[in-house]
Formats: C-alpha cells, structure tokens, sequence
C-alpha cells in the first residue's frame, strides 16, 4: 500500500503545509505546547512558565495564534479585567505531532547539528578551491 496516497498532498500548494506554517514562528509551538500541558493561563503566568520571552513577544505569538484559531481569548466581565487564554480543539489536536516532532529532534538533533557544523566548511572549501 503506497505510504502517500495522494502526492498531490505534499505539494507547494497543499493544506499539509498550513501545520508548518502557523508554528514557524519561534515561540508560537511553545505558546501552543505550554497551554497544552498546563492548561488556561493568564499571560504573566503563562510567560512565568515559559521564561525568556518578553511581554510583546508573547502577545504578539498569542493573537497569531488566536488568528490561526489554535487559541482562545477569554475575557472575563470582573474588576480589575481578568484575560486568559486557551487552546481550542484544533490547537489541542497539534499536542500529539508536536510531540512526535520532539520525539524526532531527541533522536536527531546532534546529526542536524553536525551537518550544519560541516556544511560552512564545505562552502568555504568551494569558494577558496581548498
């Protein structure tokens, strides 16, 4: 049995891509990842748990990630105004190939590492006719 049975579903075009696309960013599958295992959070403790990202930064990743429909914003009617955020079905849906990605990066992580160690030196090699 053919592994892709619609080839077409890998192509520039395709909706397979979307998944990659809306977690390129730097910090957004972290954002996605962070409300998957600790769920709803406030964003000061949401970027308390994460560490190292600045406020703007976070804010930025979450109304990306809202735009993408992989989080919710609840605002709540209290005094002072209270705000947390959640992951909806479809950002909830991305925790298991999120973890086969880390899965895959545990596995390989020093061979891409080595490979970009080497891959300069190639360059160099070319470019000098070493």
């Amino acid at each position: 049995m053919d592994e892709f049975p619609d080839e077409r579903a890998y192509t520039a075009d395709c909706r397979a891509r979307l998944a990659f696309e809306v977690l390129a960013n730097r910090w957004d599958s972290v954002v996605v990842y962070t409300l998957g295992e600790s769920g709803p959070m406030r964003p000061r403790r949401l970027r308390a748990r994460i560490g190292g990202i600045s406020p703007k930064v976070l804010n930025e990743s979450l109304r990306r990630l809202e735009h993408n429909g992989l989080v919710e914003r609840r605002a709540y009617a209290e005094a002072p105004p209270r705000v947390d955020y959640a992951l909806t079905e479809a950002g909830t849906a991305l925790l298991a190939p999120m973890r086969a990605m880390g899965e895959w990066a545990v596995r390989y992580a020093d061979a891409v590492l080595d490979a970009q160690e080497r891959h300069p030196a190639r360059g160099r090699e070319r470019l000098t006719g070493a």
